[in-house]
């Protein structure tokens, strides 16, 4: 298929006007979804869901979550590991026919350079790998390629080895790229930054062949992929940002996949029957957060009176079906450590506790906040459903609505008052969250930390810090949970966000897609087909 003809096929799910249903090409999936956040393809800098969805199905690593079961882990790169008795040091043994999308062979050696990268440039995504104790000066020597089938990491401590596998080794910092082509592109030393910025570079079971801002995407099988081959040649996504639209694209065939249903839509789907609605409890939780640098909300008590603003029952019921289920707590349900339902949710709409909290915090009268959100279907009404109950206490919320990329340069950048957002961990583990809800490096503004939410909201408790710390590294694994638990609670008293919602991945997917599979870390678009 050439160029003209992918750009012809992607413009295929514009197409929601035409008189007759367009059937879409039968060697590909095309998806409507609002992919506006999308930035880089640089797995060093990556911190949208959208982004990082699209980017594992292009870019393979090391081990990957089993489909059955996500606690789990399965071989990917790596066909086998083993581990030190003292858990200081894992042995990855690569498999056999690891190539580029070129051809060209990838070894255990560009792999090491590729995580090494990740660590020496310090984008966000470098807190994956340093977290466990590497750095930009050690990382040569502890993550290194003894042969081309071998990499080893070497760990400074007994980290929980089931916790590192799913936090880098399942992670996209240990995608393999072609470090030949990005040394030829590097600009000024950036180990190919810029050209990553708009291609990828990388073994795996797509190849990026085609993205425009604010268009689409075109993924094509990569003729030389070692493992099982997609089932569908392409995968072509187009940016739809409304859900009406996306609903009477997929209605009329038009696409296969419509991605950012509303529940309204999602309802309507289910109950016409033609198109199926799925949806699997994702580790992704939405938020309001607050900006601790702001003189009103680094009052703990402000911060704990906004909570009793929201109506979880109410917005569950009305907003939130086949969207997400009501959720307090840093750490989502089906993690290691997490507190259950009810314990993990233990707040209500209360405008009498929310007046008497904001009293103490020496606001008896209210104040005006701004709250910036962005383009997801839910966080209008969401918004709006607090706006109003805040006003009936004397709070004055301003609303304004933005596009996501711009919604994420504001917090990142600290320039905000409060916003709605949302956040996913990469691990099913209570560390995943604790170490970027929670924990914070370093609060300066030059740490420029922008993958932890905790340092986007200036919040910093050493305490707290400590806390993540000994937790992570507590070798019984009751006690851990426990100490976890201990921290929830704590944290939703006097945390830098009030966590709302615990989200579901879900889809209006066509009849004619078969194999649509997915758990709450991963979607697998090779094993789809028609």
């Amino acid at each position: 298929m050439t160029m003209k003809t992918l750009t012809a096929a992607i413009a295929l799910a514009a197409g929601c006007c035409a008189a007759s249903q367009a059937a879409t090409p039968p060697d590909s999936l095309v998806m409507a979804w609002n992919i506006d956040a999308i930035s880089t393809w640089d797995p060093a800098q990556i911190g949208e869901v959208v982004t990082s969805e699209i980017y594992s199905n292009t870019c393979d690593t090391l081990v990957d979550f089993r489909v059955s079961d996500e606690t789990q882990l399965d071989p990917g790169m790596a066909k086998s590991w083993d581990v030190s008795a003292d858990r200081k040091t894992i042995t990855f043994h690569l498999q056999d026919n690891l190539k580029f999308a070129d051809g060209s062979p990838a070894t255990a050696g560009d792999l090491a350079w590729s995580m090494q990268r990740v660590v020496k440039l310090g984008y966000g995504n470098a807190a994956a790998i340093k977290e466990y104790g590497f750095s930009k000066e050690n990382v040569d020597s502890r993550i290194t390629a003894p042969d081309d089938k071998t990499l080893v990491m070497s760990f400074d401590k007994a980290y929980p080895t089931n916790l590192v596998l799913q936090a880098i080794a399942a992670n996209n910092v240990s995608s393999l790229l072609d470090r030949k082509l990005l040394e030829k592109q590097a600009v000024d030393g950036d180990l190919g930054h810029k050209y990553l910025s708009t291609h990828t570079a990388c073994v795996g079971p797509y190849q990026l062949v085609r993205w425009n801002a604010g268009e689409g995407v075109v993924l094509q099988a990569s003729p030389n992929y070692w493992g099982k081959a997609p089932l569908l040649k392409r995968i072509l996504i187009r940016h739809v940002a409304e859900t009406g639209t996306q609903r009477l694209l997929v209605t009329q065939g038009d696409v296969d996949i419509a991605r950012d249903l509303s529940a309204d839509d999602l309802k309507t789907l289910d109950e016409g029957g033609k198109v199926k609605v799925e949806k699997v409890l994702k580790p992704q939780l939405f938020f309001w957060t607050y900006n601790n640098e702001d003189p009103i909300f680094k009052n703990a008590k402000v911060r704990l009176a906004m909570r009793y603003l929201i109506d979880y029952d109410g917005l569950g019921n009305s907003v939130m079906p086949y969207l997400g289920v009501p959720r307090a707590s840093f750490v989502q349900q089906g993690a290691f450590g997490a507190l259950d339902a009810k314990q993990g949710q233990p707040f209500h709409l209360d405008l009498d506790k929310a007046k008497q909290l904001l009293t103490e915090a020496g606001y008896p009268n209210g104040f005006s906040a701004s709250v910036l959100f962005g383009t997801l279907p839910h966080s209008a009404p969401i918004a709006q459903s607090i706006q109003q109950n805040a006003a009936k206490i004397g709070v004055k919320l301003n609303l304004e609505r933005m596009a996501n990329a711009q919604l994420f340069s504001r917090v990142r950048g600290r320039e905000f008052q409060s916003a709605m957002m949302a956040w996913q961990t990469s691990v099913p583990d209570a560390y995943g969250n604790a170490s970027r809800l929670v924990y914070n490096p370093d609060n300066s503004k030059e740490a420029r930390a922008t993958q932890y939410p905790s340092w986007r909201a200036a919040y910093f408790d050493p305490q707290m810090n400590q806390k993540v710390e000994t937790a992570l590294l507590e070798p019984d694994d009751s006690k851990r949970s426990a100490l976890y638990a201990d921290l929830q609670k704590e944290q939703m008293q006097k945390g830098p966000m009030a966590i709302m919602f615990q989200m579901y991945n879900s889809a209006g997917i066509n009849a004619v897609v078969k194999n649509w599979t997915w758990n709450g870390f991963r979607v697998w678009y090779g094993d789809a087909s028609k």
